[in-house]
């Protein structure tokens, strides 16, 4: 990497400004199939930046920013996905009590007392569930189950909310010290350091940004967008489940964890393989020396499960160089996510530097 590629084309900053926006982003309602509050604000940003924006047939947002000179360019492909996991209500009981199923990958036992947000007005509801003194011994010892929940919305509200609608956790966002506290963290991080690579693209590459849609129940976005784009270089932008707590089952002495081998703090977490993908070495190796050449922390992702969009990207129609980068966050999925600051703002400038590196001679060499 030169001196010279780093001044012309500085990593942009995570400011108040950004935070700002993703307060907003993370407080939006998105949950798969119903991500419109989410694109909204995505369009407004990258609108002022962008002349190509397109909203497709799925609702992904496509945004190209061509690069400039007559040397040829990698066309590459970013993705962070806009939607989160939540419910969607499937039948009135009556009394404003709504039956619901869950979308994406919820674990019914932390729903009981959540409070949430039901459709577009974020009208407000709980989750209920039979308090302690009304169930029996033999229930308190079987796992909850989805069918014995109810969202509750109370009386007189239930003008406003029908079935069908999608409802997400009602939790505010907010700072702690170094850290982030919100819902949907996975992905709205990657949405908000998208956002700021369209707004820095760097020169020497055609950036295709997507934001895409229905990522939670199976990268559905991904793939057309992937289709649509054709691009020589696929990376999603994402965040993994930090696994760095001591007490956690699993976890090896000194509490290092065995299994996703990412923790907060430690940066930009590099994938290497998941259940989806397994990433191109060129990609890794170039990910790797760009932070070692950077002075940027990092951290390898290990193999294991989960997915992200580089799954789709990379099959789409003869196939794709991609990896995965993602920000760390703990409690990924619950009502309450939490990430650092330094770990997005890593993540942010290991993106933008390698980007700004890119070059086609990066897959002319051997895999």
């Amino acid at each position: 990497m030169s001196a010279d590629s780093t001044t012309k084309n500085p990593a942009p900053k995570i400011r108040a400004a950004q935070t700002r926006l993703l307060r907003r982003l993370c407080e939006a309602c998105a949950v798969s199939g119903d991500e419109s509050e989410v694109r909204a604000i995505v369009l407004a940003q990258v609108r002022p930046h962008a002349d190509d924006i397109q909203v497709d047939a799925l609702g992904n947002v496509l945004v190209i920013r061509p690069g400039r000179g007559r040397k040829k360019r990698l066309r590459v492909m970013l993705a962070a996905h806009m939607d989160e996991i939540g419910f969607m209500l499937t039948h009135h009981d009556g009394d404003g009590i709504f039956r619901f199923d869950t979308v994406g990958g919820i674990d019914p036992r932390q729903l009981p007392g959540k409070s949430v947000w039901v459709g577009h007005d974020h009208i407000p509801g709980v989750i209920g569930a039979k308090p302690i003194h009304l169930t029996t011994s033999n229930e308190r010892k079987s796992t909850i189950s989805i069918d014995s929940l109810r969202i509750d919305i109370g009386l007189g509200s239930n003008t406003k909310v029908k079935v069908g609608d999608r409802a997400t956790f009602a939790t505010k966002f907010s700072r702690v010290g170094p850290s982030i506290r919100a819902k949907a963290l996975d992905d709205r991080l990657g949405v908000a350091t998208l956002i700021e690579l369209v707004k820095h693209a760097p020169e020497n590459i055609d950036l295709l940004a997507a934001f895409t849609v229905q990522e939670e129940v199976g990268l559905r976005g991904a793939q057309v967008a992937a289709y649509a784009f054709n691009p020589d270089v696929g990376i999603a932008v994402d965040s993994t489940p930090a696994m760095d707590l001591p007490t956690w089952e699993g976890a090896g002495d000194g509490g290092e964890n065995s299994r996703y081998n990412t923790r907060l703090d430690a940066g930009p977490a590099i994938y290497l393989a998941d259940s989806a993908t397994l990433a191109d070495p060129r990609l890794v190796r170039h990910l790797v020396d760009t932070a070692e050449s950077a002075n940027i922390p990092y951290q390898i992702r290990q193999p294991g499960g989960g997915g992200t969009d580089a799954g789709a990207i990379s099959r789409s129609r003869s196939g794709v160089p991609s990896i995965s980068v993602s920000i760390p966050g703990r409690y990924t999925h619950t009502a309450a996510g939490i990430a650092r600051v330094s770990d997005w703002r890593n993540t942010l400038a290991l993106l933008h530097t390698a980007l700004s590196t890119m070059t086609p001679d990066l897959l002319a060499i051997d895999r």
